[in-house]
């Protein structure tokens, strides 16, 4: 007798697989991952839909945005640069000490704060395409590090030579650089970029408010307004309008304080370079 022929096997879709995941979830973790996927897709209407690691749903664009892992007694959403991301609504609230991924683990009856969330997607998706500019535009294989370690970039506006300063930033500074970075542009989503003198700068209009500097044991981040900020940020400078603020290898940055600081700096009339390059 003949053996029939074996049916080849139908490749099912992420979104299919996901899809699957939450009905067999028929419990409120089901109903929770669909409405986090609905509140994702919401936000990014390019998002990507994949399935990794044998079985975890995962939203990427230009990069992995977040993935949507289950348990026993929370529903987790893994973002996978979140260590960069601002989180002023604090939803971040497990994987906390790790220098790139932070989670939000959700438990049974957790309320969700969608427009919190959506901000944090759209900021993940930020960061991810400007990681990708400074991929395209502008090599830093072979990038000088000059003294204390500070990057050597050409001159140049935007957001890539920018990205690419930190991506050259040594050890834990490139950590603190995208920390920084993601805060200036979450905080001041106008922001104008470049880099000049080997250091990034931050402006609205033609004049800018900050910038910062690679050094030995610490980033020095300038506000060239600063005198006029509240609170005045710690450090004095010769110039009686610049202040300074010093961040070391252990330091974590006070998100509220930081908000307050950009915003009021990028209110104010910026540093103007008499000609502009």
């Amino acid at each position: 007798m003949k053996k029939s022929a074996a049916k080849p096997k139908q490749t099912r879709s992420p979104s299919d697989l996901i899809d699957a995941r939450i009905e067999e979830l028929d419990d409120w973790r089901g109903a929770l991952l669909g409405r986090l996927r609905k509140l994702i897709k919401e936000a990014d209407p390019d998002v990507v839909e994949e399935w990794k690691w044998r079985g975890v749903p995962v939203w990427s664009h230009d990069g992995i945005i977040c993935t949507g892992e289950t348990y026993k007694s929370v529903v987790k959403m893994t973002f996978a640069k979140g260590a960069s991301l601002a989180d002023p609504s604090k939803l971040f609230n497990s994987s906390l000490d790790g220098n790139t991924r932070r989670a939000i683990d959700f438990p049974e009856g957790a309320k969700v704060n969608a427009k919190a969330l959506q901000a944090l997607i759209r900021a993940a998706v930020a960061l991810n395409k400007s990681g990708m500019k400074a991929k395209r535009g502008t090599k830093t294989k072979n990038v000088v590090l000059l003294s204390g370690g500070n990057p050597q970039i050409a001159k140049a506006d935007g957001d890539a030579p920018v990205q690419a300063y930190i991506a050259a930033m040594p050890g834990w500074k490139r950590d603190a650089g995208k920390r920084l970075d993601a805060l200036v542009a979450r905080y001041v989503p106008h922001v104008r970029k470049a880099v000049k003198w080997n250091s990034p700068f931050y402006g609205i209009g033609q004049g800018w408010f900050l910038s910062f500097h690679c050094f030995a044991k610490y980033i020095k981040v300038s506000f060239l307004r600063g005198s006029s900020l509240r609170p005045l940020p710690p450090i004095e400078s010769k110039d009686p309008n610049t202040r300074y603020f010093h961040i070391h290898e252990a330091d974590e940055l006070d998100e509220a304080q930081w908000a307050a600081w950009l915003q009021q700096a990028a209110a104010l009339p910026g540093w103007v370079i008499g000609k502009e390059e």
